[in-house]
């Protein structure tokens, strides 16, 4: 049993705990075996912590022994992001200048998944300053795509999506400002959730100014192998921490969740290019939706090309401000090179013209509001191309503006703050195939309940599928 628990989901492994079928020890132990295999093929984990987690596991049972209330993760192995406090470790976001920035205490979802009773195996790598949709870095190296290493794990949490992937962890924690869940999710197979911005504090004592449109549009969320998992680490990341103002004590779950649910499906748009595996996907995910009874309408969300140029306008002037200078200090070659690439087309705007674009922001953000509730979810792509090539975006300016419209999908709703989830739907080829739900703001509810159904239906596993249990 103790061999094979790295298998299980955070769900399962709790239950076993809790009835004291197991303990949190043979829990971790058997996690960071994995991670001793495992870790050495995709290079997931930028740090292991083997004593320290450990000594958490161990405590958890001597809590256990002694009586004492158990939290909902208690004793499960889950692993966060490196660009996120964690006390006593160093808060790198893969930057070499960073290694020795020790953080003191831990950000409010550490405390969170900690408080739970969640046993931190490891620490996930991401690209530097966590910019790219590729995870590389010159100080922890290059994570690579399971399924295929010629091709992107997604970014900026690829670590964590490989790493959950692989066993490495029920959990992986993970952040998105441009689709830095939902991308590595899909390219690895996995289901990742973009939360509604207020949803999940963010805070880093290391880094406490944010820039405007990191304020606006920059979230923390959970990666996981099954919808149900990701709720769960909804549940407890979500607590609320005044370190973030803009926090929302929102219901996880509404007493408004329509039947049939009435789903909008878009598959195609003339300005961009969608790979026949991407459409495949989505109907196949819509075929399923109406066969559990939900109303699927093939649908148009509004502005939907310019909610993402205008992500890109305003995320980019907001860097030329707020970290080019930094990265162009700091950064290695590969995010630099990638930085110039997505900011290349782009002529800043003054200040009259970034008022009205974030007053037009406002605008798109009333039509979607209006879209989402006639309609409570929208099933779309992650991208509208396979998995990128390993640094596709090392490559002339054309071909990278082909790059970042491919990932119109992820841009445009995160330009609005909206949640979003990443389901696997199977296999297209080598590489996992998998869909977009969106909802309106805190309504994460309505896309894990898509979700679910799509789960069920497609019956996936990127664990099983990467490595199948022995009979």
């Amino acid at each position: 049993m103790a061999q094979s628990l790295w298998r299980l989901g955070a769900i399962e492994l709790a239950a076993l705990i809790a009835r004291k079928e197991v303990s949190c020890v043979e829990a971790t132990l058997s996690v960071l075996d994995r991670i001793a295999e495992a870790n050495r093929q995709v290079n997931a984990l930028a740090e292991v912590m083997p004593a320290e987690a450990l000594a958490a596991a161990e405590a958890a049972d001597r809590a256990m022994a002694g009586g004492g209330a158990i939290g909902p993760l208690h004793g499960v192995p889950v692993t966060v992001k490196v660009n996120v406090d964690t006390a006593g470790h160093a808060t790198t976001d893969g930057i070499v200048a960073a290694r020795s920035h020790v953080a003191q205490t831990d950000s409010p979802l550490v405390a969170s998944l900690r408080a739970a009773g969640a046993v931190i195996v490891g620490r996930s790598n991401t690209p530097a300053f966590s910019l790219r949709w590729f995870t590389d870095n010159d100080l922890h190296g290059r994570t690579l795509n399971p399924f295929d290493p010629s091709v992107t794990p997604g970014g900026s949490s690829g670590g964590a999506a490989a790493a959950v992937a692989t066993g490495m962890g029920a959990i992986a924690h993970g952040n998105d400002y441009g689709g830095s869940i939902r991308y590595p999710a899909w390219a690895c197979g996995v289901v990742g959730l973009r939360t509604t911005v207020g949803r999940i504090p963010s805070y880093r004592a290391s880094a406490p100014n944010r820039t405007l449109t990191h304020q606006m549009m920059s979230v923390q969320g959970p990666l996981t192998r099954s919808v149900a998992d990701a709720r769960l680490a909804l549940q407890v990341m979500a607590r609320g921490s005044p370190l973030d103002p803009q926090w929302v004590p929102a219901p996880l779950e509404s007493a408004s969740a329509p039947w049939p649910l009435k789903v909008a499906v878009f598959k195609r748009h003339a300005a961009f290019d969608a790979d026949p595996s991407v459409v495949a996907a989505i109907e196949q995910a819509a075929a399923w939706l109406a066969a559990a009874g939900c109303e699927v309408e093939e649908l148009e969300p509004p502005h939907f090309e310019e909610g993402a140029r205008l992500w890109r306008q305003l995320v980019m002037d907001d860097l030329r401000r707020g970290g080019q200078p930094a990265i162009e200090t700091m950064g290695d070659e590969a995010v630099r090179s990638a930085l110039r690439g997505y900011m290349q087309p782009l002529t800043p705007l003054d200040r009259d013209q970034t008022l009205e674009a974030f007053s037009r922001r406002f605008n798109i953000a009333r039509d979607w509001a209006v879209f989402l509730d006639r309609h409570p979810v929208l099933l779309m792509p992650n991208s509208w191309q396979r998995q990128f090539r390993i640094d596709a975006d090392h490559a002339p300016a054309d071909e990278v503006d082909r790059l970042v419209a491919a990932q119109s999908p992820l841009l445009g709703t995160a330009m609005l703050g909206l949640p979003g989830l990443a389901v696997p739907t199977g296999m297209s080829g080598d590489l996992p195939a998998g869909v977009q739900l969106v909802a309106g703001r805190f309504r994460e509810d309505l896309a894990l309940r898509a979700g679910e159904i799509i789960e069920r239906a497609a019956n996936f596993s990127a664990l099983e599928t990467l490595s199948p249990a022995k009979p």
